[in-house]
């Protein structure tokens, strides 16, 4: 055997990847930069795919009008509703079917056979139960929401350690002190995991509710501008879609941090 003389070096450092904002800046930067030299050349034709140039002018004058907002603002009341909703709802039936057995015979049943339908496909019927007003844009993205939630909060409860829960039970915690102290914490991860998919289908679902039926709202401004063949206008709703989503990522990131520190 080979002698080795010296300390060993250290090779357990883990599998830990790390985000490098320099580097998704620079990429970014790189592709819009590329766009605006295909425009300016003529290898892109404006119709198809206005210049950046052309679309953060169509940004700063829907901005400066007071559009945007008027837009934005119907949109944001609305995500922000209608995800609350089915968020709250769909942790409180998880924590049911994560915990009660009963509860998930019959539960997971309904679960399972709701969850594949294309949320999309059920805006029609929606408006006809309640209206081409804000309740049905309303329901459709909590109803959109609900269903991740709650498969992302069973599959929480029930990757938390039961090791942990025995812990607990045999110091004599109560049954709610488990599920506070225990399950939810242990779940937590999980379930801002499911935070970050719902968020998206919420903006798509908003987006296709809007469009089916509403004067106000980003998904209404982009399928008018399409209707007028006005692309600019239509990239400035999509990029504004777009930052919407970067922005909502932002905020669970920030709150991943803040509260998963103890991992």
């Amino acid at each position: 055997m080979r002698r080795i003389d010296g300390p060993v070096p250290f090779r357990g450092g883990g599998f830990v990847p790390r985000e490098h904002a320099l580097a998704g800046a620079a990429t970014l930067v790189g592709v819009i930069g590329l766009w605006q030299a295909g425009c300016s050349a003529g290898l892109i034709h404006s119709l198809f795919l206005p210049a950046p140039v052309t679309i953060a002018t169509a940004l700063y004058q829907l901005t400066m009008s007071g559009e945007l907002w008027r837009h934005l603002s119907a949109s944001l009341a609305r995500l922000a509703i209608g995800w609350t909703i089915g968020t709250v709802f769909g942790i409180a039936i998880g924590l049911a079917l994560g915990l009660w057995s009963i509860a998930r015979s019959s539960g997971m049943a309904i679960v399972s056979a709701m969850f594949p339908i294309p949320k999309i496909a059920l805006v029609p019927l929606f408006i006809i139960w309640f209206g081409i007003g804000e309740g049905s844009k309303i329901i459709t993205i909590a109803f959109g929401v609900f269903f991740p939630t709650v498969i992302a909060t069973v599959g929480g409860v029930d990757n938390v350690p039961r090791g942990l829960i025995r812990m607990g039970q045999s110091f004599g915690l109560s049954y709610a002190s488990v599920v506070r102290k225990i399950v939810l914490p242990g779940a937590l991860p999980a379930l801002l995991s499911g935070f970050r998919v719902t968020s998206s289908i919420a903006i798509i679902l908003l987006v296709a509710a809007e469009m089916i039926g509403a004067d106000r709202g980003i998904g209404a401004f982009v399928l008018a501008a399409g209707n007028l063949y006005d692309t600019g206008n239509l990239l400035a709703g999509i990029t504004v879609l777009s930052l919407l989503g970067l922005t909502v990522a932002t905020l669970l990131t920030h709150l991943e941090r803040r509260l998963l520190r103890w991992r």
